[in-house]
């Protein structure tokens, strides 16, 4: 019987974030090591949180990763992967690498397994719905350093997604886009997601890696920062706690906050219903971000 009485708190506990945020909208970036696991209940856990979200009247929007899966298919290709300041170089043959293992491969698999755990959920290339400009990168001595096909989401075409909103169906997007030309381009999720955020009006985004959250230091999962608010954003960047692939997390953050989103996650995929922890209950897990 306590057994019992335990789960019914739990969902108690619940009930004031359900109702108060039926109907809104909630992007999750997935992305992390944890896409890979052998395990398929740590392969599907993120997909079940997105069939809750729905079920309780939030409408998730999913911007996913791939990176490992990228640099398994470059290395089959015969391709060597290359890496400056976080990003991969993108050249021709690796843009179709992309595109094809994003957009054809990862973003249907995601669809199949929320709608196979009964979700409805429809995937979408980035390429179709970001738009971008070549990233510009400097090195430390200032000097320009051409990545490639690597661009920066700057645009979305929110009506596909506004019309399975509409629908109470998932939008699931790889983090491709296209420039003004046309040319397809790689570009970081992180980014893609609060771009979406914003111009979706959502009310949260939520990150996913395969870390536990912002951390004072890295090597050591203790020290998790749980609350984050964006006027020590400068300080723990000089003091080199944000660092390398959580400086577009943080900065895309910061832009999703200042434009109206109102509260951001960073949480650890690794942990199971990780999403469902940060969002339905009183303590959360990982590092929320708030104005």
């Amino acid at each position: 019987m306590q057994d019992l009485i335990s789960k019914a708190a739990v969902l108690l506990e619940a009930l004031p974030y359900i109702q108060r945020f039926r109907s809104q909208t909630f992007v999750v970036k997935y992305g992390g090591s944890f896409m890979d696991s052998p395990d398929p209940a740590v392969r599907n856990g993120v997909a079940r949180d997105v069939v809750f979200l729905e079920a309780v009247g939030i409408n998730p929007v999913v911007v996913h990763g791939g990176g490992k899966a990228i640099t398994r298919a470059m290395d089959q290709a015969g391709l060597k992967a290359s890496f400056v300041q976080g990003m991969r170089v993108t050249d021709q043959a690796t843009v179709d690498v992309v595109e094809r293992v994003l957009s054809r491969e990862i973003n249907p698999e995601i669809v199949r397994t929320i709608n196979g755990l009964g979700g409805k959920a429809r995937g979408f290339a980035g390429s179709d719905i970001f738009t971008c400009r070549k990233l510009q990168m400097r090195g430390p001595d200032g000097a320009e350093i051409d990545l490639g096909f690597v661009g920066e989401v700057i645009g979305v075409n929110i009506e596909p997604l506004r019309e399975c909103i509409r629908r109470s169906i998932t939008p699931v997007i790889s983090p491709t886009a296209r420039d003004a030309d046309g040319n397809i381009y790689n570009c970081n999720a992180d980014v893609a997601a609060a771009q979406a955020s914003i111009l979706l009006k959502a009310k949260r985004l939520v990150f996913m890696s395969d870390v536990p959250g912002l951390l004072r230091n890295p090597q050591q999962p203790d020290t998790l920062i749980p609350h984050l608010q964006i006027a020590e954003v400068g300080q723990l960047k000089s003091a080199g706690v944000i660092d390398k692939g959580m400086i577009p997390k943080v900065d895309s953050a910061v832009a999703a906050l200042k434009s109206g989103v109102d509260k951001v996650s960073f949480v650890d995929g690794r942990l199971n219903h990780a999403v469902l922890l940060e969002i339905f209950t009183d303590k959360g897990v990982g590092t929320e971000v708030v104005l």
